[in-house]
């Protein structure tokens, strides 16, 4: 009569798949609370930076838009491809301190153990990194993930 008493705890076994899916809905629940978090605090950030030669200060938002730019009066002493070699120079610079910090936020918030949270974070170093033309910083001393 024992023999055909299905084993508990097996693939077929009600109570034991219900907790398996239970685990399984609390492990997403947790995922998708973390990636909101990332999405905002990402959304949040500015970074601002001035150039060397106190000509310029540029701020660009969570996407590497520029969203500020001041110009100094030491402008009115330098060429005006001077100022525009500056410009586009600390525009780089913001973009890849925004891509360091982006990646930070997403290991912070996501891990670093998960693959889904490598390749967010290789995606948004591409498109903040890739799409600056005119720098000319390897991105090995950029810390990329």
């Amino acid at each position: 009569m024992a023999a055909n008493v299905p084993p508990t705890g097996g693939l077929l076994d009600p109570g034991g798949a219900m907790e398996r899916l239970a685990d399984w809905k609390g492990r997403l629940d947790q995922l998708s609370a973390a990636t909101d978090a990332m999405s905002d605090r990402i959304q949040e950030l500015r970074v601002t930076v001035a150039d060397d030669n106190g000509l310029v200060e540029v701020t660009v938002d969570s996407v590497g838009a520029l969203v500020d730019l001041r110009l100094t009066q030491r402008i009115q002493r330098v060429a005006p491809d001077v100022v525009a070699r500056a410009i586009m120079s600390t525009i780089g610079v913001a973009k890849r301190q925004l891509a360091d910090r982006s990646q930070e936020i997403i290991g912070d918030t996501l891990g670093t153990e998960s693959a889904a949270a490598r390749a967010i974070a290789e995606r948004v170093g591409q498109q903040l990194r890739d799409a600056d033309p005119g720098v000319d910083v390897p991105d090995e001393q950029h810390g990329r993930w």
